[in-house]
């Protein structure tokens, strides 16, 4: 039994230097040699068939081999453990670093943060507020009742019969001047919701909302922030010019188009060969919305434009389809 006990010993030993720094194969050591059914434990066994004058020494031999068994597995597994964090430790400084990778602005909170820039640089204050919205302020304070035509062209999202998800940001211009006199002077940047979806339309899209109110404001004036706006965002060289069209909560009303970006007023597929192309829409304050929120239209005028920001972003940076912004494809974000 001595000589048996003698070679497992020295057969253990042999793997454990054999398994060097690797604590799975030293694991396997453990189970082949210390485990339930290891080899040690088959010894353990035996003791049954051997005479009753040698048992009390092979069980001490055996049990003193289970502790060096130990011994030497623990041993090893902490010169391991030891030696791999030694090397973890070590690294060459000469090694040349890894360029961190940088986070950019996405395309559509860039040119947010533009128009905010320019209006803010013309006086204008920007303002927030709620995005599930109240129909009163959405539709019936901007004269648009319930059973008017110009709710179609909304596809509104329904939260309730009263409480809708706003289809644009001019509701704040009720909100606004409900709580301030004249004269004020705001935009107000959010996203919006409609139900339409394909290449230049998304169920959930950004808008700005603009208003100046005050005494003897004119179309003149609207004509002269928007014509300043054009040309801080696409350049001086660009022309524009506003076609007579219709608000529910303007009047008169007006959309304006920008020479086309593409092919410099010339013609293209784009511009479906006019050269112009429309960017947003503007006018002077309805008098029925002055009323809606005290204001007397024979003291005060006011005007109010309204502007997609994809729409901005799609002509500003050459883009033919919207659902590129919101895909996530990391190689079209990298360009911006």
């Amino acid at each position: 039994m001595e000589q048996v006990i003698r070679t497992l010993l020295e057969s253990a030993a042999n793997a454990i230097a054999a398994s060097g720094d690797d604590l799975k194969a030293l694991d396997e050591v453990r189970v082949r040699y210390a485990g339930r059914k290891g080899e040690l434990a088959q010894l353990f066994k035996r003791m049954a068939g051997i005479p009753d004058s040698e048992r009390r020494e092979a069980g001490r031999l055996l049990n003193e081999a289970k502790t060096d068994l130990e011994r030497m597995l623990s041993e090893a597994a902490d010169r391991a453990k030891e030696r791999l964090l030694q090397r973890k430790e070590q690294f060459d400084v000469t090694v040349p670093g890894r360029r961190p990778l940088r986070g950019r602005l996405h395309p559509i909170t860039q040119i947010s943060l533009e128009v905010s820039r320019i209006f803010n640089w013309l006086g204008f204050e920007a303002v927030e507020g709620p995005e599930v919205e109240l129909d009163y302020y959405n539709f019936e304070a901007l004269n648009i009742p319930k059973d008017h035509p110009a709710r179609d062209m909304q596809d509104t999202f329904y939260v309730s019969e009263d409480v809708v998800l706003r289809t644009h940001t001019s509701p704040l211009q009720v909100r606004v001047m409900e709580k301030r006199r004249p004269p004020i002077r705001i935009i107000a940047p959010g996203r919006t919701y409609r139900c339409d979806s394909d290449v230049t339309h998304t169920p959930m899209f950004h808008q700005v909302e603009g208003l100046m109110v005050g005494e003897n404001i004119s179309f003149g004036d609207l004509k002269g922030i928007l014509t300043i706006f054009v040309h801080q965002m696409f350049g001086s060289s660009v022309g524009l010019r506003f076609r007579p069209s219709f608000f529910p909560f303007t009047e008169p009303s007006a959309e304006v188009d920008i020479q086309c970006v593409m092919c410099g007023g010339k013609g293209c597929r784009v511009c479906s060969q006019t050269g112009w192309l429309e960017i947003l829409g503007s006018g002077m304050v309805d008098p029925e919305v002055f009323k809606m929120v005290g204001y007397d239209p024979e003291k005060v005028t006011g005007f109010a434009f309204g502007m997609g920001i994809e729409r901005i972003a799609m002509l500003k940076f050459g883009i033919d389809d919207l659902r590129l912004f919101y895909e996530n494809d990391l190689r079209f974000l990298r360009q911006f």
